[in-house]
């Protein structure tokens, strides 16, 4: 029965950490025996360009690929990806994200302008919209770097998968020098739901 299938896309341009967290989450989820299915697409360019992985776990999931309108959450770690990619989710679903811009190519040219009113777009969904300034909470917590797992931790406020389990993965997938500054970042993340819903 598919019904117990969950979604999730993961969006933003490459040199983010989006593989990362990805695969991260990915471990995280098989290591609970959920079925997980995982497809990445990759952008033009290692750096700036797009970057969306589909994640989909459950009883037994049967193709890795997220129909629009079908998700469950999407994490954006770029406010432009968000808004291309909000289509994917379903009616009522939870849009993680990072309030960082990263201006493309052709607005870096000249050719087309940045939107303004991105936020503005997005709250008029009948999506729950979760803003979070990642970067500066991963600076926080020792690096930049680490907005990606900050905001893997606010994703995780939402599993019925306990802390630990995350930050043992964590642990394994980052580099060592860097368990602490990735876990702590992961904490603050994980931290904002929890304040949000009290």
């Amino acid at each position: 029965m598919a019904s117990d299938v969950k979604n999730i896309l993961i969006v933003g341009v490459g040199g983010q950490g989006i593989i990362l967290a990805a695969d991260v989450l990915a471990q995280v989820l098989v290591s609970t025996e959920y079925d997980v299915k995982m497809a990445e697409v990759h952008g033009m360019s290692q750096r700036g360009g797009s970057v969306n992985t589909m994640i989909r776990f459950g009883t037994k999931v049967y193709s890795p690929v997220i129909e629009k309108g079908k998700a469950d959450y999407i994490i954006a770690f770029e406010q432009l990806e968000a808004l291309r990619w909000s289509g994917y989710l379903k009616p009522g679903g939870t849009l993680i994200m990072n309030s960082e811009k990263i201006k493309p190519l052709p607005v870096l040219l000249g050719n087309a302008e940045y939107p303004a009113d991105i936020v503005e777009r997005l709250k008029q969904k009948n999506i729950d919209l979760i803003e979070v300034e990642a970067d500066k909470l991963a600076e926080e917590a020792g690096s930049k770097k680490a907005a990606n797992i900050v905001l893997l931790g606010c994703l995780a406020g939402f599993l019925p998968i306990g802390k630990e389990v995350w930050h043992s993965y964590i642990e394994r997938r980052v580099p060592p020098k860097t368990i602490e500054i990735n876990k702590k970042a992961f904490d603050i993340g994980y931290g904002l739901l929890v304040k949000a819903a009290d």
